[in-house]
């Protein structure tokens, strides 16, 4: 998998500023589409 960065500390996947996640989903947020970043979220977030 390609390195991701990811700023979200409070995620279980997040070590040292690189998503560790095994697969990464990122969906629509709350639209029918996306035309720019902060219309997307992280569905693999997990709270640590």
């Amino acid at each position: 998998m390609s390195d991701i960065k990811c700023t979200v500390s409070e995620c279980t996947y997040n070590s040292n500023l690189a998503c560790n996640a095994p697969m990464i989903e990122i969906a629509h947020n709350n639209i029918d589409r996306a035309s720019k970043s902060d219309q997307t979220k992280c569905e693999t977030f997990k709270k640590k």
